[in-house]
Formats: structure tokens, sequence, C-alpha cells
């Protein structure tokens, strides 16, 4: 079993930053896929980028050179860091972990990310 809280988000103006964090409990995390999904209204859930246990990571087109993802097996968390944003990055983002970026067994509460200015 693994609990994931996440923290992190809020109001940024275009161009700004923002780092997510994601804190998992349970003895797996190392094992695990950690991922960053986000959804927007009236959009489908959309893969923002995923850090395997082994530490290969895979990024969405959309935000590919802007965020980074990275982890902390040793503090059993996944931070997500938001660099040049833009309005179409505002979501809610959700920190998942799972086999692997698509196969999803758990997600933390989301946040809510708007950029506007």
């Amino acid at each position: 079993q693994v609990q994931l809280v996440q923290s992190g988000g809020g109001l940024v103006q275009p161009g700004g930053s923002l780092r997510l964090s994601c804190a998992a409990s349970g003895r797996t995390f190392s094992s695990r896929t950690m991922v960053w999904y986000r959804q927007s209204p009236g959009k489908e859930r959309e893969l923002v980028a995923a850090i395997s246990s082994g530490g290969g990571v895979v990024y969405s087109d959309s935000v590919k050179g802007r965020f980074t993802i990275s982890r902390d097996n040793a503090k059993n968390t996944v931070t997500l860091q938001m660099n040049s944003l833009k309005p179409e990055d505002t979501a809610v983002y959700y920190c998942a972990a799972g086999d692997s970026a698509t196969v999803i067994e758990y997600w933390a509460q989301g946040t809510q990310v708007t950029v506007s200015s």
C-alpha cells in the first residue's frame, strides 16, 4: 500500500516557476514509477512527466525543456519543478505511483496550478 500526499501549486504569472512535491508512505516507493498527470476543465487527463525506479524520465512534448521531474528514494519524495510556465499549463496536477507511467495504482489528492497575469 502506498499513500501519496502532494504539496505546492498555486497562482503564478506567465514565465514564473512553481514546484510540486509528493511524499509517499510505504516501503515500496523505490520500486514504483512515479508520475505527474494534469487535467484541465473539459480536457482529458494528460501525462506530464514520469520517472522510473531506475531514474529514467519521460516528458510530454508540451513541457519538455521547461519541467523537471526528480525523485529522492531516501526521502520517499518526487518533485516536479515547473519553469517558464504558460497559461496553458493551468490545470489540476496529480501525483501518481504505479508499475509504469500508464499503469497507475495510487493517486494523490491533486493540486491546482493557475498561470495567469
